[in-house]
C-alpha cells in the first residue's frame, strides 16, 4: 500500500513553518493516541503514520531530503543506508515533554499522575451521623469515633526501624516503574521489587512493618451549626487517613441525617405544626397553646376560624444556614369533629342546627346555591 504524502498526513502545506508542523502533529497525535482509543486498530495506525510524518518533517535535513526525493529518501532498500523511524511513543514523549508515552498521555488527559515515589496524600473518609431534629435546629457539638490508618508514631510514618533509612530501589533506580519493549511499543509497569514505591526498606519498623501507618480509632470533635438538614456535609480538615512518605492527610466528610420530629414538619427554614381545635373553639374563638422550639406559646384564635387557617409566627422557625435570618413557624388549624355524642349532646346540636341560617353558614349556603343552579341548568 502506497504511503500518503507526509504533508497531507499532518494536514499542512509544503511551505508550513516548523512551528505549524509541530502544532498540527500535537493536535492529531492527541486525537489518535492508542490510550485514548483502546482496541482501535485504525486509530493506532494513524498515530504511527503521524509520528513517522512528523519525525521526517520536523528535522530540517530529513525534510529537505523528503522534499527532493519523497518517500524514497527513507527507503533503505533503494539507498542502502540506515534511516528508518523511531518509536512513535518516544516521538510523542519528546514533543509533549516528560519521559514515556503513557505517562505523558495521562498528564494530558488525567490532570497528571502523582509520582509514585514522592509524597502521597491520604484518602478522604466519610462518616454518616444521625442527629435529632432539635440538634439540627439549634446546633450542637458531637464527638465521633473514627477508625482510620494513622501515622505510625514509632517511625513517624517513615516505615523504617530507628536508625535506618529507605534506600533507592536497585531494580528501577528509584523510578518506581520498569519499561519493556514490545516491537514499536514501550510499556511501563510498576516495579516488581518496590511495587512502584521507588524505594525499598531493609529494616522495617517493627510496629507498622514498614507501612508507615497503623489502624487506630480516634475521637473527633465536630461542631454542627444551627440550621443543618439531612444531606448536608461537613468537612473536618486533616482528619482523614494519614498520607504516605510524608504526604498530607486526607479530610473527613461527615454526612448528616436528621431524624423526623413528632410535632414539627420542616419546609426549608420554615416549620409547620398542625394544631387540632374543637368546633366550639373555632366558632367562638379562643386562646390556644401551641408548641415552638423554645417552648409553648399562646395565640389568639378569632371567632369563626375556619379549618386549615394558618397563623404565622415570625422568626420562630429554623435558622437559614445559607443566608441570614430565621424562618417562621406556621400553625395550621385542624378542626376536630366529635366521633361519639350522648343523647343530650345530640339533642343540643339538633337545636343549634334548627337555629342556623345562611348568615351562620355562608360558605355552605353559597356552595349549595351554586350546586342548585348547576343541576337546574
Amino acid at each position: 500500500m502506497a504511503k500518503r504524502d507526509y504533508y497531507e498526513v499532518l494536514g499542512v502545506s509544503s511551505k508550513a513553518s516548523a512551528e505549524n508542523i509541530k502544532k498540527a502533529y500535537r493536535k492529531k497525535a492527541v486525537k489518535y493516541h492508542p490510550d485514548k482509543n483502546p482496541g482501535d486498530k485504525a486509530a493506532e495506525d494513524k498515530f504511527k503514520e503521524l509520528s513517522e510524518a512528523y519525525e521526517a518533517l520536523s528535522d530540517p535535513q530529513k525534510r529537505a531530503a523528503y522534499d527532493r526525493l519523497g518517500h524514497a529518501a527513507f527507503d533503505t532498500r533503494s539507498r542502502g543506508g540506515g534511516g528508518g523511524f523511531h518509536d512513535p511513543f518516544e516521538i510523542f514523549s519528546q514533543v509533549f515533554g516528560g519521559g514515556g508515552g503513557g505517562s505523558i498521555f495521562d498528564n494530558l488527559f488525567g490532570g497528571g499522575r502523582q509520582s509514585s515515589t514522592g509524597p502521597k496524600r491520604g484518602s478522604d473518609l466519610r462518616y454518616d451521623l444521625s442527629i435529632s431534629f432539635e440538634e439540627a435546629a439549634r446546633g450542637c457539638e458531637k464527638e465521633i469515633p473514627i477508625t482510620k490508618l494513622d501515622r505510625c508514631s514509632a517511625c513517624d510514618g517513615e516505615g523504617t526501624k530507628a536508625g535506618s533509612k529507605r534506600k533507592i530501589c536497585p531494580t528501577c533506580q528509584g523510578q518506581g516503574q520498569v519499561t519493556s519493549s514490545r516491537g514499536i511499543f514501550s510499556i511501563a509497569q510498576p516495579c516488581p521489587n518496590c511495587h512502584g514505591e521507588g524505594q525499598v526498606i531493609d529494616n522495617p519498623c517493627p510496629q507498622c512493618r514498614g507501612a508507615g501507618r497503623l489502624e487506630k480509632t480516634r475521637k473527633i470533635s465536630l461542631k454542627i451549626p444551627a440550621g443543618v438538614d439531612t444531606g448536608n456535609k461537613l468537612r473536618s480538615q486533616g482528619n482523614g487517613e494519614a498520607g504516605l512518605r510524608g504526604g498530607a492527610p486526607g479530610n473527613l466528610y461527615v454526612v448528616l441525617h436528621v431524624r423526623e420530629h413528632e410535632v414539627f414538619e420542616r419546609h426549608d427554614a420554615d416549620l409547620l405544626c398542625e394544631v387540632p381545635v374543637s368546633f366550639v373553639q373555632a366558632a367562638l374563638g379562643s386562646e390556644i397553646s401551641v408548641p415552638t422550639l423554645e417552648g409553648s406559646k399562646q395565640i389568639k384564635m378569632p371567632p369563626g376560624t375556619q379549618p386549615d387557617t394558618v397563623f404565622r409566627l415570625k422568626g420562630m422557625g429554623i435558622k437559614n444556614i445559607n443566608s441570614y435570618g430565621t424562618g417562621d413557624l406556621l400553625i395550621r388549624i385542624k378542626l376536630e369533629v366529635p366521633k361519639r355524642l350522648n343523647a343530650e349532646q345530640t339533642e343540643k346540636l339538633k337545636e343549634f342546627a334548627d337555629l342556623c341560617n345562611d348568615d351562620v353558614n355562608p360558605i355552605s349556603s353559597g356552595f349549595f346555591e351554586k350546586a342548585r343552579k348547576f343541576f337546574s341548568n
